[in-house]
């Protein structure tokens, strides 16, 4: 599993701890290139030779010049009366800033009113399934959500209208020719002449007459830099508004209007009387007949009317992948969907029910460890009783080693039951058949005893009756508690109506697991991670099931 991609990620490597994730030739002390003896000053002598030359003499000292007129404390001679005394008044009462700063903060911005669902990518669950289904191993699942959650190439963003008494609360357009989603038509119409202007007009610049009168000083936009002209020019206050509804509508137009200043350089003047001197018109593409608006709101107005039922699309639903929604342009989608990822983070339930969705559609289970944590496997935990179904000697084995062995791992058992042979010296000359470069993988294949055991666990592990967690350990299958004896229902009364007794409620449970030891944790909710390699006991956890 060497090449996989993102989707494809493996749940050995992503199951281990972080020191055994990293690549052994990483070194962390690369470019330490150590530390210069000559660099540190000499800390023993803070005499005269430190840098600035000798120091002065204390300013409290004989010659120091210590303000005599200051008091020691305590003493009130020499200082001012204080202003709470009988010469200061009163100070009349304490302020309190707490009201001033509740004001100063802004209220948050709300949220959009429109569903976000993260799911687990197709890919990325038939990658896993199949793992589970080649393991045989229990993993945790809310562990698996969380992994999902880390990487954008592992997830589906589907995004969905609410509506109340059949009406769309927030409605959302659909720009296809980038397929960026938007909250407006007006936005989604600003983002299509900024990015795909070429596409439906052409700017064309016309000399014309320069403007008359002299003009000492102009103004300028202290954000983007754009020359507006003289405040006393006759279309300076269409140019500000202008400016402020194509790059800076979000932000109030006061606040814009304050970040304007002037500029008296003359280069800058002679830049704006050179741009003036020139007109803007535009040149109608894409259409039958050829046509030349004079304006951007002429512009804007066109594309309304000729472009904007083809291009601008409203839409109820709408689903993209997980990196694609990483690039959503718009700042309230943007929010919304941060907020969702953070609260799946915190608790990821919504993936957890899409994911056990589509487990169960690839004939995965599911049953809990000690009633908490939730695990997804190849088989539910199913007890074996001998007495009832004989089994063979192979099999009975290896079920009565894992229940006299605490923490009982694959390796521990095969070094019980099947150990592997020394290996034998090599031979001096190949003999027939065997060339050097085929005598280790001979010396790898399993014994006849080892691939006996191989055969009895794998049984074993897809019937439930063994179970083997995501850390390694493996248990038997506990025997079910017996169930409690139901009271017969009772009776109806005389003349009570045929029929009239509540009906049985039938509920498929989750299949449950008791571990020889407990588990910490709130029910369905992620525990506290412990990881441990694949093949390998815990040396210092207390629990047998896999809290990873």
């Amino acid at each position: 599993m060497s090449n996989l991609s993102e989707t494809d990620f493996d749940l050995e490597k992503l199951f281990l701890p972080a020191w055994a994730q990293e690549a052994p030739s990483i070194n962390k002390y690369s470019r330490f290139e150590g530390r210069d003896s000559d660099m540190r000053p000499d800390r023993g002598d803070r005499g005269g030779n430190r840098p600035g030359g000798p120091r002065g003499p204390r300013r409290d000292g004989p010659g120091g010049g210590r303000d005599q007129n200051r008091s020691p404390r305590g003493d009130n001679r020499g200082a001012g009366p204080r202003r709470d005394g009988p010469a200061g008044g009163n100070r009349g009462p304490r302020r309190d800033f707490r009201d001033q700063r509740d004001e100063r903060r802004e209220a948050p911005i709300p949220l959009p009113e429109i569903h976000v669902n993260l799911m687990p990518d197709e890919k990325g669950v038939d990658s896993i399934s199949r793992q589970i289904k080649m393991t045989g191993r229990a993993y945790p699942l809310f562990e698996i959500a969380q992994m999902i959650l880390q990487k954008p190439e592992r997830q589906q963003v589907r995004f969905d209208v609410v509506k109340r008494e059949g009406k769309v609360v927030q409605p959302m357009f659909l720009c296809v020719l980038d397929d960026t989603l938007w909250l407006s038509d007006a936005e989604a119409v600003a983002h299509i002449l900024t990015k795909h202007f070429d596409t439906f007009y052409q700017a064309e610049k016309i000399p014309t007459e320069p403007p008359k009168g002299v003009y000492t000083f102009v103004a300028q936009c202290g954000i983007s830099g754009v020359i507006l002209g003289p405040p006393n020019y006759h279309d300076y206050q269409n140019q500000l508004r202008r400016l402020h509804a194509e790059r800076f509508s979000r932000m109030p137009f006061e606040a814009f209007k304050a970040r304007v200043k002037i500029v008296k350089d003359e280069e800058v003047v002679k830049k704006w009387r050179e741009d003036q001197s020139f007109k803007t018109e535009y040149n109608c593409l894409n259409v039958p007949e050829p046509k030349k608006l004079a304006s951007r709101e002429e512009v804007e107005k066109h594309f309304r009317e000729v472009h904007f039922g083809s291009i601008v699309k409203e839409v109820e639903s709408y689903s993209l992948s997980g990196q694609a929604s990483r690039q959503v342009t718009s700042g309230p989608l943007q929010r919304l969907l941060r907020h969702a990822w953070e609260e799946q983070k915190r608790f990821p339930i919504k993936v957890v029910t899409v994911l056990s969705q589509q487990f169960a559609s690839r004939g995965l289970q599911f049953f809990k460890v000690n009633k908490t944590i939730t695990h997804v496997s190849v088989a539910r935990p199913h007890f074996l009783d001998v007495v009832a179904t004989p089994v063979s000697d192979g099999a009975q084995r290896i079920v009565d080693f894992i229940n006299a062995t605490p923490k009982c791992t694959r390796r521990a058992l095969f070094n019980a039951l099947a150990p592997t042979p020394a290996a034998a010296p090599a031979p001096k000359a190949p003999t027939e058949g065997v060339t050097p470069e085929s005598a280790p993988a001979q010396a790898l294949a399993a014994t006849p005893e080892q691939a006996a055991v191989i055969s009895d666990l794998h049984w074993l592990i897809h019937q439930g009756h063994v179970i083997e967690f995501a850390n390694g350990i493996m248990e038997t299958a506990k025997r079910p508690a017996p169930k409690p004896i139901k009271p017969p229902p009772a009776k109806p009364a005389a003349g009570a109506p045929v029929g009239s007794a509540t009906p049985a409620v039938v509920t498929e449970e989750i299949a449950e697991h008791t571990t020889s030891e407990t588990v910490p944790g709130e029910p369905d909710a992620p525990a506290a991670s412990t990881e441990v390699p694949a093949d390998t006991a815990p040396a210092s956890a207390e629990t047998a099931p896999p809290v990873v």
